[in-house]
């Protein structure tokens, strides 16, 4: 490709649709490591500065992907169906979609439950609950920010290694329990400042902001989880069975 400096475009914007191109041209494909900001600098006879501006966006708008010590790589560009019915795991739906699923913990610890979390978790307030956030990855692509809280009494023994993995899995047979329901509500919303460093995406992306209580075979509430969706990534299937 060359880089027309005469253009009103910017040498960046040039680079980053190009690159895009070769996305969608399938001539890089899902998984690809893309070559070092030197060689791309050294390729297009630009700074690295003006290559990393290019690679950003494309991070941002989520072509890319960066692993920290291993380099730039392209997205899968599909987005993930997920269908709202059944008790299912970020884990279980990941593996379905035939993709790697894992979890980057960014705060373990107990904490008393507010007003609002005893409610939802049918516990006395100041009740000790563990509250846990992760962010959710397939690929190694950021797809999603997990808060949850467990009551301490019910969910025994919960450590930090076992909560980067899957909880239902760590409740149904570590612990035996039986997961019978959940409740779930969705709204569209934007990415705060915070949101947006986390996920890989920019300030004001579109967001799916989704709050799901899960209950046991007793009606005893065991999780509550709120959860940030890349509005990106995904969308949500609801199976509609008409009234017998």
């Amino acid at each position: 490709m060359m880089i027309n400096k005469n253009s009103p475009l910017p040498i960046y914007y040039q680079i980053e649709e190009h690159i895009k191109d070769l996305i969608d041209r399938k001539q890089l494909k899902p998984g690809d490591c893309l070559p070092s900001e030197r060689e791309f600098a050294e390729q297009y006879q630009v700074s690295r500065m003006t290559i990393r501006q290019a690679i950003t966006n494309l991070v941002n708008s989520g072509y890319v992907y960066r692993i920290k010590g291993k380099g730039t790589f392209v997205a899968d560009q599909n987005v993930i169906e997920l269908k709202l019915h059944g008790i299912t795991s970020f884990t279980e739906n990941i593996q379905a979609l035939g993709m790697t699923p894992s979890s980057k913990i960014i705060e373990f610890r107990s904490s008393l439950a507010d007003k609002s979390v005893a409610t939802k978790l049918k516990i006395n307030e100041n009740e000790s609950v563990y509250e846990i956030q992760r962010i959710r990855l397939a690929n190694q692509i950021p797809m999603a920010l997990e808060t949850s809280f467990l009551s301490m009494n019910i969910v025994k023994n919960l450590s930090k290694e076992t909560a980067a993995h899957s909880l239902y899995e760590y409740i149904q047979k570590a612990l035996g329990l039986s997961l019978k329901y959940s409740t779930q509500t969705i709204e569209a919303s934007a990415a705060n400042k915070i949101e947006s460093e986390l996920l890989g995406i920019k300030k004001g992306s579109p967001i799916l902001l989704m709050e799901r209580i899960t209950f046991l075979s007793d009606d005893q509430p065991i999780e509550f989880t709120k959860s940030i969706y890349r509005g990106d990534r995904y969308k949500f299937v609801v199976k509609i069975d008409q009234d017998s």
